[in-house]
């Protein structure tokens, strides 16, 4: 009995199945139950929900279903904890805003920053002088502003960010204080800058070192501040801590407002 050789022929290959190409898909729409208004669709990070046209993105976030743990503050504009970037359908720029004052608009697209990486100085303000040597010794990255002006176009509060910078590069604690006094610390401007600047924590510094050593002394409140260690309202204080939240409530939006 002799052994086969052993067979070298190789299998005929199989064709190959024809399939139908590929089809990158759109982001989900997530329907939520609606209640007779009108909606938008809008897509947080990725997907995307049909909510109130008349929502702000706050409310629009938790009214997809998102419960907001960072990134919620005053909810009125004041705090800069919201702050926001978005992209709207075919537009190639990025926007910034407050999630809380800014409305939602068909097909934005957008995402949250709570906070923001920001280098923030540690400065003692008894051994400190308010020129433009301290800025350089806490903050010498001011010095690399280009004036391209992209941190006041991204500014919720419209203020001339730049315009500090500069007075910042001059040693101007007054105009530097003065331009960015109603910064919130949102941190969008920071993030948009070139040259890696953190222009909040730079106005931070120049608002104190102005009141501190600039700024001219208030009888007024020098007069308080005396009456306050006396103990003058200690009382009201007391009450005040002890209040139920209603009492608080009704003190606050009854209280006396400038027009």
């Amino acid at each position: 009995m002799t052994a086969k050789k052993a067979s070298t022929k190789r299998p005929a290959k199989k064709a190959p199945k024809k399939t139908a190409p590929k089809v990158k898909k759109q982001a989900e729409v997530c329907e939520i139950p609606t209640h007779g208004e009108n909606f938008v669709t809008i897509y947080i990070m990725g997907s995307g929900y049909k909510v109130p046209e008349e929502a702000t993105i706050m409310g629009a976030i938790e009214y997809a279903g998102y419960q907001i743990k960072r990134g919620a503050g005053c909810r009125e504009g004041y705090c800069g904890a919201c702050a926001t970037i978005y992209r709207m359908p075919g537009d190639y720029k990025i926007y910034t805003g407050l999630a809380c004052t800014t409305m939602v608009a068909e097909g934005m697209w957008l995402t949250q920053i709570p906070a923001h990486p920001a280098h923030k100085a540690i400065y003692d303000m008894d051994r400190i002088t308010a020129d433009v040597a301290t800025i350089q010794k806490f903050y010498p990255e001011v010095f690399r502003c280009v004036a391209c002006n992209t941190c006041s176009k991204a500014c919720p509060q419209e203020l001339e960010v730049m315009d500090y910078i500069q007075a910042a590069k001059r040693g101007d604690m007054e105009a530097l204080m003065d331009i960015s006094f109603d910064c919130l610390a949102c941190g969008l401007c920071a993030i948009r800058c070139p040259a890696e600047i953190v222009q909040m924590n730079v106005a931070l510094l120049g608002k104190r070192l102005y009141g501190k050593y600039l700024a001219p002394k208030s009888e007024h409140l020098e007069k308080r501040i005396r009456e306050m260690k006396r103990g003058k309202y200690d009382r009201e204080y007391k009450k005040l801590m002890t209040a139920e939240k209603e009492a608080l409530s009704k003190l606050y939006y009854d209280r006396d407002m400038e027009s």
